[in-house]
């Protein structure tokens, strides 16, 4: 499908969260956080989440949902596919990000980003998603485009990070 000639643009900032129609793309930058998109083919809707963290260790009961924990991000996207009627295998899933911002630190220690791409993985996983394509890990940051009318997703990754 061709690029609409009117669209809305959304600018997703960390810990931030959007899902939408045919009418929409959404970007990112991504550093050692990592961002899921999920695409409708036949309805062309979805949307994409930038998580920071793992989890949220605030949960209680009721809590509101935090788009900044992978945990939460993925509850969010369960709302938006109930409201829609649609069912987790319908989507194309995709997921990008955990790039090492600091590669000179001691390795012994499981990184927020290696952290942040486990987790995506295990949480799509649980709830029924296959992952269609991934850009993870590596060192630098990327810069992800979402195009919800075509599904296509463009990544530019930059394979640098400032001297210590």
């Amino acid at each position: 499908m061709s690029e609409p000639g009117f669209y809305i643009d959304i600018f997703l900032q960390p810990g931030e969260f959007y899902f939408g129609d045919r009418e929409t793309r959404i970007r990112t930058i991504l550093g050692s956080c990592v961002s899921i998109t999920m695409w409708h083919p036949k309805k062309h809707i979805g949307g994409m989440c930038h998580y920071m963290l793992p989890k949220n260790k605030r949960h209680t009961n009721g809590h509101e949902l935090d788009g900044k924990y992978a945990e939460d991000t993925i509850h969010l996207f369960m709302q938006e596919i109930r409201k829609t009627n649609t069912s987790a295998h319908d989507y194309e899933v995709k997921i990008f990000g955990g790039g090492n911002q600091f590669p000179g630190q001691d390795r012994r220690v499981f990184s927020v980003s290696e952290q942040n791409v486990a987790i995506g993985r295990e949480l799509l996983a649980q709830h029924g998603f296959k992952i269609k394509s991934e850009h993870l890990g590596g060192n630098g940051h990327r810069n992800i485009m979402f195009d919800l009318w075509s599904g296509d997703v463009w990544v530019k990754h930059v394979d640098r990070v400032l001297e210590e």
